[in-house]
């Protein structure tokens, strides 16, 4: 039995699995999502993030587990999740050959917007996008970021709770990401669920909170703030030096390193939270011939956190491995 929705959840899932034939594509994913939170789903690619997405938006069935989107059972009611929410895909995926508004009138008909209401929904979603000019252009000749906007206007146009967005900044600039944010502002503003999957680490830390699923089972859950402080259990050191790029090398063969990665020119090393030891690295890179200009301990970034999380995932995994061959 599916056990009662909290009326403060939005999201709820249980042992959530996607199988196709051997393939386990998403393995027992467990979280719940408040109502009016922006819930950042991570992961690289070919994690099951778009599959889990497509399991809570009724597009796919789950092969077990079990969950809720806006109160309704994910087995027993996908198409009354499908009335009930927004969802937005990676791909472009309005028609090019109609014009803006076009499309918006054919995703109101989609919606079963009561024709009394088509205007003013219409009228809110150009406002809301910023499309007032762009109105009658095709939606094929529109930029990247206008696209976007466009998707995004389109999804949610019959006023939905709860909005699921799959990738939405993938392959637009970095101006028109921001600016899509600034959207996804003002929707959790206004009380909208979102929920919102991306490989960009930079826009997770927009979220209230994250989940992070890698090879279909989600291995961490909380805020950025909380990621960074609870989960992060070696110390990180930027490093600022002539030739990082080779420098990497060396740091990644010193005694007490964990691990180490190019961050722009710096190199971010993470050692053990007890020793931290600045000057024995210092010293040994300088040994090594490599001149250091800063070394210092810092905040680990949500990078960091990740990549971490994903070595000590693949590490753990692979005696397994070893052990079935």
């Amino acid at each position: 039995m599916l056990r009662e929705h909290p009326v403060n959840l939005a999201v709820s899932v249980r042992e959530l699995e996607k199988r196709f034939g051997a393939f386990v594509a998403v393995r027992g994913v467990s979280f719940d999502v408040t109502r009016g939170e922006i819930f950042g789903f991570l992961g690289p690619n070919g994690a099951g993030k778009s599959t889990t997405i497509r399991m809570l938006c009724g597009i796919l069935a789950p092969t077990a587990g079990q969950g809720t989107v806006d109160g309704l059972d994910l087995r027993t009611q996908p198409e009354a999740i499908k009335s009930r929410i927004g969802y937005m895909s990676q791909k472009f995926s309005l028609y090019q050959d109609l014009t803006v508004e076009e499309n918006i009138d054919f995703y109101s008909g989609v919606y079963r917007i009561p024709s009394s209401q088509r205007a003013a929904r219409k009228q809110w979603v150009l406002e809301m996008a910023g499309l007032i000019e762009h109105r009658r252009r095709l939606a094929g000749v529109l930029s990247g970021g206008w696209k976007q906007r466009l998707a995004l206007g389109c999804a949610i146009v019959h006023r939905p709770a709860i909005v699921f967005l799959d990738e939405p900044t993938s392959g637009v600039d970095p101006i028109s990401r921001r600016r899509f944010w600034d959207l996804i502002y003002q929707l959790a503003g206004d009380g909208v669920t979102v929920f919102v999957t991306t490989h960009y680490l930079d826009e997770a830390e927009y979220c209230d909170r994250l989940g992070l699923i890698y090879r279909g089972e989600l291995i961490a859950l909380g805020t950025p703030q909380e990621l960074k402080t609870t989960l992060m259990r070696h110390a990180v050191l930027e490093l600022t030096c002539d030739r990082p790029e080779d420098a990497l090398l060396a740091v990644e063969q010193l005694p007490g390193v964990h691990e180490a990665s190019l961050f722009g020119r710096a190199i971010h090393v993470v050692v053990d939270e007890a020793e931290a030891p600045q000057a024995a690295l210092a010293s040994a890179l300088a040994q090594c011939g490599y001149g250091v200009e800063r070394l210092e301990r810092i905040e680990p970034s949500l990078e960091d956190v990740f990549v971490s999380l994903i070595r000590a995932r693949d590490s753990a995994a692979q005696p397994q491995a070893e052990v079935r061959q």
